[in-house]
């Protein structure tokens, strides 16, 4: 990712000024420390901007909450979070891939930048690191990336090429 920052703080080029952040209840205590990184950040890039926040159990059902809320709100950003420790079973990498996998068909299908968040962690430590850390925050990292992708798609929108919802051609 590039180190570069969207200028602060940005003005919306279209009525759509909602975005949606859905996180995992699961891991809750570094979960909460990635929204509220999250919420932070996007108060100095995005201060006019509506955030929603939509907690789910686990990092599973994020993809299909993510869906719902394309289909029937059509936010113009999406920031999915949530943190998945490796344990002695391969399901924390069949779980992190799938979801991986599922969000990057959303973006795909729904034209909608969907930041991917749904950290993968070997342990507790490195948990602690990305969440709660102030040098690998990936809740900061999520924020910027957010606002970045805005930028790119309200550029894309003013020159009339990007259709942001299936439903609308």
């Amino acid at each position: 990712m590039s180190l570069a920052l969207p200028p602060k703080p940005r003005v919306f080029s279209n009525k759509r000024n909602k975005l949606a952040i859905v996180a995992s209840k699961y891991n809750e205590v570094y979960a909460d420390a990635l929204v509220d990184s999250v919420i932070d950040e996007l108060g100095d890039y995005l201060p006019q901007a509506r955030v929603d926040l939509i907690r789910v159990p686990g990092a599973f059902e994020i993809p299909v909450t993510v869906k719902a809320l394309l289909e029937l709100e059509e936010p113009i950003c999406v920031i999915a979070l949530g943190v998945i420790i490796r344990g002695e079973t391969t399901h924390a990498d069949l779980v992190a891939g799938t979801v991986t996998e599922a969000l990057q068909q959303l973006a795909l299908d729904y034209k909608t930048p969907i930041i991917h968040e749904v950290l993968l962690c070997n342990d507790e430590a490195q948990a602690q690191a990305r969440c709660q850390g102030e040098e690998k925050n990936r809740g900061t990292d999520a924020a910027r990336a957010a606002a970045a992708m805005i930028e790119v798609f309200a550029e894309l929108d003013r020159g009339g090429s990007l259709r942001m919802h299936p439903s609308n051609g």
